[in-house]
């Protein structure tokens, strides 16, 4: 069994903590949380492809999640800011720079190959101009 990870915008820790416990990827999406997108790539790893490509963060240094709800059926997590901001004023050389550069990156996990990375980090880019449109920060919803 796999874990699921839908990345999903929301005003507040508040609105993303009101999570409903029945909530599948099916009901995600178009509502107050807004659009989000899924993956099966940790937030910590999303967080740390941005971070050490576009910003240059060195790995260790990466800030960590914070706890929003721990239910014992599915967890929702807030994901640094840091993590959408870096990509609203970058083009595709830079996404694709930083994708190169997290291939590279030892002692990480998610995807290694750059084409992949550079796929994921467009979503992401997508992803975080719908943030930054709607005013909303990152959280992630996980749950097995």
């Amino acid at each position: 069994m796999g874990v699921t990870y839908k990345y999903f915008g929301a005003p507040d820790g508040a609105t993303a903590a009101r999570v409903p416990l029945s909530m599948r990827p099916e009901e995600l999406g178009g509502d107050e949380l807004g659009q989000g997108m899924f993956t099966h790539i940790k937030p910590e790893t999303m967080a740390a492809m941005v971070l050490t490509g576009i910003e240059g963060i060195p790995l260790h240094r990466v800030p960590p999640l914070e706890l929003v709800v721990l239910h014992s059926d599915y967890a929702v997590v807030k994901l640094p800011t840091t993590t959408v901001d870096p990509l609203h004023g970058v083009g595709e050389e830079a996404v694709g720079a930083a994708a190169f550069i997290w291939s590279t990156v030892p002692d990480r996990n998610g995807p290694s190959d750059a084409f992949g990375v550079y796929r994921l980090l467009s979503e992401w880019q997508d992803f975080s101009r719908r943030l930054h449109e709607a005013g909303h920060q990152p959280y992630c919803l996980v749950w097995p």
